[in-house]
């Protein structure tokens, strides 16, 4: 059956009633859209609900959301991910970076980077297809019609008919995205993709649970959250986004903010000499030096860093992504300026920077909160505290710098920098502890802030604590504490970054 192209706003109902899990939606899409192997655009996901003799076994036909207020548009930096006139989320892959912001920024694991072309992909409804007058692939070889399209506009439409007059839901609705996916006869046990305990011995049906560093095991390890009982038996790999080059990006990031932004509040507060070779050399060579390595690492992290320049020639505004790329590009200036000023025997260029070069640090030194926070699915990365949190954190790695390089270059401040290394670290592990002992307000924080203190990254996190300890001693144990403050941020990065990655949301 042809469909009319002339429709206003595309939407997808799947009736698990009728889904008997025979993946043929998954093999068409394959086909029809050149999927590779070990990827997939649609996948059918398998749950035993209940106890034997009273069980069964659902299904959940998973794929993107088609979401109205799509995160992955906004993360997007150059739009490479876009929406268009007619609801479906798009993509076009010759403006795609690599970045992965978008499958961080998806809530539902829809997104993925193809392993043959290293550019994100997803489900867009086969809009090749709609355009000319014919149904989606999966609409086409579902047997039991358990997959329709259709207008949610045009009354005569049966997925409008059946969203409006049945009891349809929705996957994740309180992240507010507007999914036009909707489920008919759907469970818990499947919508939910922590709802179901997670299969032992590492096994799901045909298949070996994903293992490696930045695999993402479906399922709960220690209980899922399903009133009836739920055990995941098929799900398909998925793979955490952002790897350790991002880890250590938050760390260099931080030195490179924290350098310049102390010792310039030393300079202004008299505690630091404006004219010694701390501040006119020192300072702006480490940071300079830190703020290249930082992004040295992001673009090494790109599945396509040949593109890298396309954030600044082909921007999408509301991506942090983009906004950060001008923040650190404007600090980089400010530092370049501050190093120049010496060699044109401008000195008194350096003081007239820093009104400008203490926010724009302070900016380099946060906005990577507000990237996490576009992260929609990453519930631990929602914190209201994060930005005031990295703050600290470029606060205490700017200090242990400067106090281990000072102890040659500026012995007088020395002492200064001891006592805010202390007080930086202090402030920081307040906020880790604050973190992990508060009620959290979603399962997926749970499992993620589980995750981090007892699960795979527990040694990262535990150590990173023990070296945060250590450093608040700084005003004794010197410049061991200082060294020691700098590893317990980085290991509490890694924690941080690769835990809020590891909630299965598929």
């Amino acid at each position: 059956m042809n469909v009319t192209s002339t429709v206003s706003k595309w939407a997808k109902v799947i009736d698990q009633t009728r889904c008997i899990g025979c993946h043929a939606c998954s093999t068409a899409c394959k086909s029809e859209n050149e999927v590779p192997l070990s990827v997939n655009r649609t996948y059918v996901k398998y749950v035993d609900v209940g106890n034997f003799p009273n069980n069964r076994r659902a299904f959940q036909v998973t794929r993107c959301n088609q979401c109205e207020f799509a995160p992955c548009v906004e993360a997007c930096p150059t739009k490479a991910m876009y929406r268009r006139d007619d609801g479906i989320v798009d993509f076009d892959k010759s403006r795609c970076i690599g970045c992965k912001a978008c499958i961080a920024a998806c809530p539902y694991d829809a997104i993925f980077m193809n392993p043959e072309d290293h550019s994100a992909e997803k489900c867009n409804l086969c809009a090749h297809r709609l355009d000319i007058g014919l149904e989606p692939a999966c609409v086409v070889v579902c047997p039991t019609q358990a997959i329709l399209v259709g207008d949610l506009d045009d009354p005569n439409s049966k997925v409008a008919q059946i969203v409006q007059r049945e009891p349809v839901t929705v996957r994740r609705p309180e992240k507010e995205t507007h999914p036009k996916l909707f489920y008919l006869g759907a469970t818990q046990a499947t919508l939910d993709p922590i709802a179901a305990d997670r299969p032992t011995g590492g096994l799901f049906v045909w298949s070996e649970q994903s293992k490696g560093s930045q695999a993402v095991v479906s399922g709960h390890p220690t209980g899922g959250n399903s009133s009836a009982a739920a055990l995941l038996s098929y799900d398909v790999p998925h793979k955490a986004p952002w790897d350790w080059r991002v880890s250590l990006y938050t760390w260099t990031k931080s030195i490179s903010a924290g350098v310049y932004l102390l010792a310039a509040v030393f300079v202004l507060l008299g505690m630091l000499d404006a004219t010694g070779q701390l501040w006119t050399t020192i300072v702006p060579v480490i940071a300079l030096t830190a703020l290249a390595v930082t992004g040295g690492l992001l673009v090494w992290d790109l599945e396509q860093p040949k593109r890298f320049y396309y954030i600044l020639t082909k921007p999408q505004w509301k991506s942090w992504l983009v906004r950060g790329g001008v923040i650190i590009g404007l600090y980089g200036a400010i530092l370049v300026g501050h190093i120049g000023a010496g060699f044109v025997g401008m000195d008194q260029v350096r003081q007239t920077l820093i009104p400008i070069g203490i926010p724009v640090a302070a900016m380099t030194a946060v906005y990577t909160a507000y990237l996490f926070a576009q992260s929609k699915g990453r519930d631990l990365w929602q914190s209201p505290l994060l930005p005031p949190h990295m703050l600290v954190q470029a606060v205490l790695a700017g200090s242990a710098v400067l106090a281990i390089v000072a102890v040659m270059a500026a012995p007088a401040v020395v002492e200064s920098l001891y006592i805010v290394v202390a007080v930086a670290s202090a402030t920081h592990v307040l906020f880790v502890l604050g973190e992990i002992t508060l009620p959290h307000g979603t399962a997926q924080t749970r499992f993620a802030v589980q995750q981090m203190t007892h699960g795979k990254y527990k040694a990262f996190f535990w150590s990173s604590l023990v070296f945060g300890v250590i450093a608040v001693a700084a005003p004794w144990l010197g410049v061991f504490a200082a060294g020691a403050g700098l590893i317990g941020l980085l290991l509490f990065e890694h924690a941080y970054v690769q835990a809020g990655q590891s909630v299965p949301l598929a």
